[in-house]
């Protein structure tokens, strides 16, 4: 009976201190009043999503930014071109002023002759031939130097109105050209400050990513030295396979949703590649082009960069209906290279 009794009460003492380690830890835990594993696990999650997102929003403001940047060049060249035609129109304006000033003078030089010799008409010419040959080459004479005056004026009036009308013509694109170039600097300005802004977006999500890392792996290894602790004092077998040392800094969870494990800096994954060719944006706003991979976003997330041997550098920024499970569609810009390109197996890596 004795023998019995001590042993209950060393029973109830290792009840009693398992009670007392089990307080401890609670109190230890409230007092910490710090977020749950659960929900940071959540806060994660949410981050990485975002960071996804802004991930492919800054795919497209790189794009947008560099058409933009295109665009300003070819309004660049256009002014330059502008800019010589007006040099050439100043050219024939100063040959054509010239000409101008060489026809009037001869118009006024043929104005002073008919005010010395007085008007001179048909009738005049006739009564003072003295034979109808006589006549008929005066006559044709006159006829000829009124056709010649009647064209120099002609030239001189057409070439006013043509170069009047040229000159206004390149001042008005000259204006159009000045205003395009001028907007276009302004949306190349504003796309180079929200590359800068969605930068330093992703920038704060990875560093909130890692400081909710931590929080996790700390957490977790404070659960694992309670749990030690309180087996030291019950005399219960603990499981040390798993024991993460409090004595260095906690570690990094991987944020790689894939069960492979990460071979090279980067997650290995066997999949099912094909090639496709066709024009048009893919489903996250992205124009097509050398480098779209089109996945499902439940296995490969969009924004993900891969390696694919045979292809290069990849990213997962389309989505398809056939697109299921370990499976993986390449943009190839013809149909023939997607065609030599066909249906292989490969081993992608993902980072």
């Amino acid at each position: 009976m004795g023998g019995l009794e001590h042993t209950s009460s060393r029973r109830v003492l290792a009840l009693a201190a398992a009670a007392l380690v089990l307080i401890l830890v609670s109190a230890s835990s409230g007092a910490a009043s710090g977020p749950s594993k659960a929900s940071l696990e959540a806060q994660d999650a949410a981050l990485a999503a975002k960071s996804r997102a802004a991930v492919l929003g800054l795919y497209s403001l790189d794009q947008r930014l560099a058409d933009a940047q295109a665009r300003l060049t070819t309004l660049h060249v256009q002014l330059g071109t502008l800019a010589a035609e007006r040099r050439t129109l100043t050219t024939e304006t100063a040959i054509a002023r010239r000409d101008t000033r060489i026809a009037q003078q001869h118009l006024a030089g043929r104005l002073r002759q008919l005010y010395e010799q007085g008007t001179v008409g048909p009738l005049e010419i006739l009564l003072g031939a003295r034979s109808l040959d006589e006549a008929l080459a005066s006559l044709s004479s006159l006829k000829s130097i009124a056709n010649q005056d009647t064209a120099v004026l002609n030239e001189v009036t057409s070439a006013r109105a043509r170069f009047q009308t040229m000159s206004s013509e390149l001042a008005a694109r000259a204006a159009s050209l000045a205003a395009a170039q001028s907007a276009e600097a302004q949306t190349t300005a504003g796309l180079a400050q929200a590359q800068a802004a969605r930068s330093g977006y992703i920038s704060s999500l990875a560093a909130q990513r890692r400081l909710t890392e931590g929080q996790i792996a700390a957490l977790e290894a404070r659960a694992r030295a309670a749990q030690i602790r309180s087996a030291a004092l019950t005399h219960a077998p603990v499981d040390t396979t798993t024991f993460v040392s409090t004595n260095g800094p906690p570690p990094i969870l991987s944020p790689s949703p894939y069960p492979p494990q990460p071979i090279g800096g980067g997650t290995q994954l066997t999949v099912v590649a094909t090639g496709y060719s066709l024009q048009g944006t893919t489903a996250t706003g992205l124009p097509v082009g050398w480098g779209v991979a089109a996945v499902d976003p439940s296995v490969i997330p969009l924004g993900e960069h891969m390696i694919v041997p045979g292809y290069g550098n990849a990213v997962a920024a389309d989505t398809g209906g056939a697109i299921v499970g370990d499976t993986i569609d390449l943009w190839f810009p013809t149909i023939a290279m997607a065609d030599a390109w066909g249906r292989r197996l490969v081993t992608i890596t993902v980072y």
